[in-house]
């Protein structure tokens, strides 16, 4: 369940990344209105929810007294250097709590906010909450570049040519994200 979740956390990881790398700088940061999130705030969000559950997750409550969730909605970051730098150390650290995370350890009970759940649930409840909010960041950034965007999917129009070359191949018993990560480098 472990190596599963760093698959798919990776996948979901590389999915923001590739967003963010079709946009601008200023895109990052645009917004319409008041009350809705840029690109930036979203990353903000999501790395002050990592810290937060990530750290000391068998010690410590999930919901750390030094988290500050509200001010996360603010845009508090102004570069796109210190905002991919600070999303990458979020994910460095959850990747490091992952690989800590042995198969006996998944039963244990933990605390988000004083509420008891497996370490199992936990991690299942962080990705879907981090693949909602790259599923915001992707949409976003599609929004903000236009017709220059590269489709991080199937491509509309393509799944007849994309199905033929899938099933040209030979069967094999690989994790369904491998031929992505294999892509990524």
């Amino acid at each position: 369940m472990v190596h599963s979740s760093i698959k798919l956390f990776k996948y979901y990881k590389l999915l923001a990344d590739k967003a963010m790398a079709q946009i601008s700088d200023d895109d990052l940061f645009h917004h319409t209105s008041d009350d809705e999130n840029s690109i930036s705030v979203i990353v903000q969000h999501m790395v002050g929810n990592m810290y937060s559950r990530w750290t000391n997750m068998f010690t410590e409550d999930g919901e750390k007294p030094w988290r500050n969730r509200d001010k996360e909605f603010e845009n508090n970051i102004d570069t796109r250097e210190v905002l991919l730098t600070t999303w990458e150390n979020a994910w460095q650290l959850l990747f490091n709590t992952l690989d800590s995370i042995a198969e006996d350890d998944l039963a244990k009970i933990i605390y988000i906010r004083k509420e008891g759940l497996t370490v199992e649930d936990a991690i299942l409840r962080q990705l879907c909450h981090y693949s909602y909010h790259v599923g915001q960041i992707v949409y976003k950034a599609k929004q903000v570049s236009g017709n220059k965007w590269v489709s991080l999917s199937i491509a509309r129009n393509a799944s007849e040519k994309y199905n033929a070359k899938k099933f040209d191949q030979i069967s094999d018993e690989k994790h369904f994200l491998d031929h992505l990560m294999d892509e990524s480098k």
